[in-house]
């Protein structure tokens, strides 16, 4: 049996890790359905569209999650929607020719998700038409929003799939609204939380909060200078000036109580030097701190140890849940409700006052909470048994 797993951007490497170590698991004897003599082990061949290509986005993952080097790397790098869409079908096609996987597995909801599988779902690898089976992992996720890029890659991924791994109730929900036959949806729980709860021991050992200067010392010991922590990348709210200025007068007014570290996204600072936009905050108080994109070690014990996390990001409103941080998620819409329900998240909106004061009401509530069903660290298990029930 072979599997062919795609990753491109960088939320897909946290998605993708730990089912790569679960087939490891799988071929080493080390699972429940481990092959027993006379059943095949899995074959896993992985492709690297290069969506994100840089050290920072891309390269500091392999290397921060033990993730094996990409058996073909496709290199499409950036463009528009259609563009890199387009370019990435057109090389993607060969190697699933060549390769001839009997499952094409994605992740998320990137432009590297969707062109990966309508390629696999129009692929034929003979006269008699067979081709591989696809499966979406983190399926059904829907913020109700078509203006959102990811959204729609979202929908006709799951549409294109065969084998749906959901990680909240809101997607299995969501599918058999849109038709999605029940035998092709699994609830498996939640990748992306596998792998920090992997890597959150190692990333406590990080010095990122030293080299940023927020570790006090007074009467020899030393303490965490309480801060906020801030990313932005979406195209609603970076790429329109009074929108992203708005934001940016928030973290003004909310850096006025506590720092703001703001690693900011390639994509976001390059729009801040195309809008002309020099400075996060012109406060009195402790001000804002710009610094480049952080790999996934350091960027995990920046966000474990926040007073409050700030954010358009998806996988972030997750792993704050999991780790008990309060949230604001800066959008009028989440496609994770669970994070709000049974989470620490909290929507604000754009407005910057509906901001602060988002800000002022997490700041006040404490840390901790439930983790929502099946975020226990064991679902890339539970992918890789209902694979393996595909393929007796």
């Amino acid at each position: 049996m072979k599997i062919l797993s795609v990753v491109g951007a960088r939320p897909n490497f946290m998605k993708i890790s730990p089912i790569i170590s679960a087939i490891d698991a799988y071929n080493a004897g080390s699972f429940t359905l481990s092959p027993s003599p006379g059943r095949e082990k899995i074959d896993h061949f992985l492709v690297h569209t290069g969506q994100h290509y840089d050290r920072i986005m891309s390269e500091s993952f392999f290397q921060d999650l033990g993730i094996c080097q990409p058996d073909a790397s496709l290199g499409v790098g950036s463009g528009t929607h259609a563009g890199q869409t387009a370019e990435i079908l057109r090389r993607f096609e060969p190697v699933l020719l060549e390769e001839r996987p009997d499952l094409v597995l994605v992740a998320g909801d990137v432009n590297s998700t969707l062109a990966c599988a309508l390629v696999a779902a129009k692929i034929s690898y003979g006269s008699n038409g067979k081709r591989p089976l696809i499966a979406h992992v983190e399926a059904g996720l829907r913020s109700f929003d078509r203006t959102m890029p990811e959204e729609v890659n979202r929908v006709a991924t799951d549409h294109l799939c065969d084998l749906l791994f959901v990680t909240e109730q809101s997607g299995i929900e969501n599918l058999k609204r849109e038709g999605i036959p029940e035998e092709k949806i699994f609830f498996v729980g939640n990748t992306m939380i596998d792998t920090l709860m992997l890597f959150r021991e190692r990333a406590s050992q990080s010095d990122v909060l030293k080299s940023l200067g927020l570790i006090e010392r007074s009467n020899g010991s030393e303490r965490i200078s309480p801060y906020a922590l801030l990313t932005l990348h979406r195209p609603s709210n970076v790429d329109n000036r009074e929108t992203f200025t708005g934001i940016l007068d928030a973290m003004e007014k909310i850096s006025a109580r506590l720092p703001v570290v703001f690693p900011a996204h390639p994509r976001t600072r390059k729009q801040m030097d195309s809008l002309q936009i020099q400075n996060v905050s012109r406060s009195s108080g402790p001000g804002a701190m710009v610094t480049e994109p952080l790999g996934y070690i350091d960027f995990l014990c920046l966000m474990s140890n926040a007073k409050l996390v700030l954010t358009d990001s998806g996988g972030i409103q997750e792993e704050t849940t999991c780790l008990g941080v309060p949230c604001v998620t800066i959008r009028e819409n989440t496609e994770r409700p669970v994070t709000v329900t049974q989470g620490t998240n909290l929507l604000s909106g754009v407005k910057p006052d509906a901001i602060v004061d988002a800000a002022n009401r997490q700041l006040a509530r404490q840390k901790g909470n439930s983790a929502p069903e099946f975020w226990d660290g064991r679902a890339s298990y539970r992918i890789v048994e209902a694979i393996r029930g595909r393929f007796p």
